[in-house]
């Protein structure tokens, strides 16, 4: 049987002239969280497939359908992540990390994985940035999460391209009533909503106010919605969060029908979507999810936070132009001609390198002039060539190669003339 040299559907390779990209954003990301007051964590890519089923929820497509779930050699149950939020409230409890100080900021960055058919900017295998703040209930941290959000957009040079819609589901208090009546209004018009809807009436009403297929958008477009049925407390929270978002500027719209796909959140709930990447317009999504914790078996303990797909911000900073850096160079390239000038170059680039500049010489035998078509190739900024001349002499030519410019240097003081010729 020949081997399959291909990467499975619905994954992805990142090739060395986008790597610099994706490092770019995951700096700038952790830049972000750190300036906000976040620690990093990091936890397996499997856990316990009960985990998700109890943290997600066992009635949500996640779980019903997107899984990447198989038994271990030892028969147990496990699954892939398919997102961060219940892998980070395990985390917590395990380690018991609530009984530190309060609020607990935590980030991460990492892959997750779920069944889904794949097209521009959904994979099987995704990278998110996420992160989730424990044991803050006030408005005031919701605000705080949704702004690290905008200063990232900002910083990637995208806001301009996203915009925030913002929304509240209510507690699980007063979430019953409405869900009754949800039901009731959505069994009265069964008969114009798709298979998929029919399915999520009972188990999952609320996922019906988000359905894209025309004829359940038209159904649903007179459904009574979460924000009109809150309690005292849970309206006062969202217009609370109202308020701290036009304190700090960030500008928003209330659609009442974003009640994201888990089924963990309740009040705020929120989505950054940006028109420019087709179909897959959520960059980045999250919101409060209070007694998260408790199912989960830890204590009461409020939680909130988001998770940004870092497949669609690329995407989306390449659609509209946004700024990269220039990927790393090669700063000085030593060619060589002999033995000897190839021992004492590789010598010499590793001081280079120890002096924090990238430093190349030849390890395959080319010849010199082989040697400099290959520093070209890598937009080297210098390059010296080291013959049995400039050994005897401790001294040779160092070119800058988008000017020509040449200077002739002691072979120890290469990395201070580079760096002096900037």
């Amino acid at each position: 049987m020949a081997l399959t040299v291909k990467a499975p559907r619905g994954t992805a390779d990142v090739l060395p002239e986008n790597a610099h990209k994706w490092r770019y954003i995951e700096d700038e990301a952790r830049g972000v969280a750190v300036l906000y007051g976040f620690s990093e964590v990091r936890f397996p890519t499997f856990e316990h497939t009960e985990l998700f089923e109890r943290g997600v929820g066992g009635t949500t497509d996640v779980v019903q359908k997107e899984m990447y779930t198989f038994l271990d050699k030892g028969g147990r149950s496990v699954t892939l992540r398919p997102e961060g939020t219940a892998s980070t409230v395990r985390l917590v409890i395990e380690h018991a990390l609530f009984g530190g100080p309060m609020p607990l900021r935590l980030y991460y960055i990492g892959s997750c994985f779920r069944y889904e058919k794949p097209q521009a900017g959904r994979l099987r295998e995704f990278c998110q940035f996420g992160a989730e703040v424990f044991g803050a209930p006030l408005p005031a941290a919701d605000a705080e999460v949704i702004a690290m959000v905008d200063m990232l957009f900002s910083r990637l040079g995208i806001s301009q391209h996203v915009r925030l819609e913002i929304n509240s589901i209510g507690c699980r208090g007063c979430r019953g009533q409405y869900l009754a009546l949800l039901r009731e209004y959505f069994n009265e018009r069964a008969g114009g909503l798709c298979r998929t809807c029919l399915e999520r009436l009972e188990r999952n009403p609320l996922r019906l106010l988000d359905c894209k297929e025309e004829g359940c958008r038209t159904v649903n477009a007179g459904a009574p919605l979460p924000a009109e049925h809150l309690c005292g407390e849970c309206a006062a929270h969202f217009d609370g969060v109202k308020e701290r978002l036009n304190a700090l500027g960030i500008a928003y719209t209330v659609n009442g029908r974003i009640v994201r796909g888990l089924d963990y959140y309740t009040k705020t709930v929120f989505e950054f979507i940006s028109d420019a990447i087709g179909a897959q317009s959520a960059v980045c999504a999250g919101g409060r999810y209070d007694g998260l914790t408790e199912e989960l078996g830890g204590p009461a303990l409020t939680g909130l936070g988001f998770a940004m797909g870092l497949e669609r911000v690329l995407l989306l900073m390449e659609k509209t132009g946004a700024p990269f850096p220039e990927p790393p160079r090669c700063d000085v390239y030593l060619a060589t001609v002999g033995e000897a000038a190839s021992k004492r170059a590789q010598a010499i680039a590793g001081s280079l390198r120890k002096a924090g500049l990238c430093a190349q010489c030849d390890i395959t035998g080319r010849s010199l002039k082989a040697q400099m078509k290959y520093a070209d190739k890598l937009g080297a900024r210098y390059t010296v060539v080291l013959g049995d001349d400039e050994l005897a002499a401790g001294r040779a030519s160092l070119k800058r190669m988008d000017t020509g410019e040449s200077v002739t240097v002691g072979l120890g003081s290469l990395a201070d003339e580079i760096k002096r010729m900037g």
